[in-house]
């Protein structure tokens, strides 16, 4: 049976595969981490694009059926060319089901958005929710600091409770604050409960990484007959990439399980 292919640049996809693997228990999966090149959020537009490229070409010659970025930042800058360079199979992002999502849940039409810094000034996010709803109201701010943190597995205590303040209480502090905050990177699920302690009370939490699984589930036929089975990739350090993933994915990785492999072969 075919696989289905993720790609990020690096674990933070993992809480997308997480999902997916919950929504489709019976599938497989390639899953792909270019963490060689990891941080995609401090990349330009261009780069994040040409990378991506070489990512879905790699897990298209794999048999995939069907493509999930499981990154804000290439969702945000490289989708396009990702359907154009495979228009056979279906390509979903993060981004449209987390829009979708949080225009669903916002009872007053505002909506808060954090992501990385490339995700946040290239405004996808914010054009995606004004598409949905042209009247909505959208505040976005770049958390940045967030992507170590869980990388770092600091997400509890007071030191990421204290980031999370600085960075939230600008966006609510304000009259008729959000209603609604996106969690616009796959980093961010891991600091739910700081993210959730520096929110006024009644904030609707958007994770895109649970409405991505929902969007794939009704795109990607599901197989059912297959085993489970996720063969895992990385461009760089197995062993990095097996100890931090396995954070990230609320099970343990194996560096015996990962293989290394040369984008650079994929053009």
């Amino acid at each position: 049976m075919k696989p289905i292919g993720v790609f990020d640049s690096g674990v933070g996809g993992l809480t997308v595969l997480r999902e997916l693997r919950t929504a489709l228990p019976g599938d497989d999966f390639v899953y792909l981490g270019d963490t060689a090149r990891l941080p995609y959020g401090t990349k330009s537009a261009a780069t994040v694009t040409r990378y991506s490229l070489q990512c879905a070409k790699l897990l298209a010659a794999r048999g995939i059926r069907g493509l999930v970025v499981a990154c804000n930042t290439a969702s945000a800058s490289a989708l396009d060319a990702l359907r154009a360079a495979h228009p056979a199979i279906p390509v979903i992002g993060v981004i449209d089901p987390g829009a979708e999502a949080a225009v669903a849940a916002s009872r007053s039409r505002h909506i808060a958005v954090i992501g990385t810094e490339a995700t946040i000034a290239g405004g996808t996010y914010q054009a995606a929710i004004r598409r949905l709803d042209p009247a909505a109201r959208v505040t976005a701010g770049a958390c940045s600091l967030f992507v170590a943190l869980a990388e770092e597995g600091w997400v509890e205590g007071e030191i990421p409770r204290g980031v999370a303040r600085r960075y939230l209480e600008p966006l609510f502090a304000v009259v008729a604050p959000p209603d609604t905050l996106v969690l616009g990177c796959t980093h961010f699920p891991l600091l739910r409960d700081a993210i959730r302690a520096a929110l006024p009370a009644g904030v609707s939490v958007v994770d895109s990484a649970a409405t991505t699984a929902a969007a794939v589930r009704r795109q990607v036929a599901a197989h059912g007959s297959s085993r489970g089975v996720v063969t895992w990739l990385a461009t760089d350090d197995a062993a990095r990439f097996a100890r931090v993933g396995s954070r990230f994915l609320g099970e343990p990785l194996s560096a015996a399980d990962v293989e290394i492999v040369d984008l650079g072969a994929a053009g």
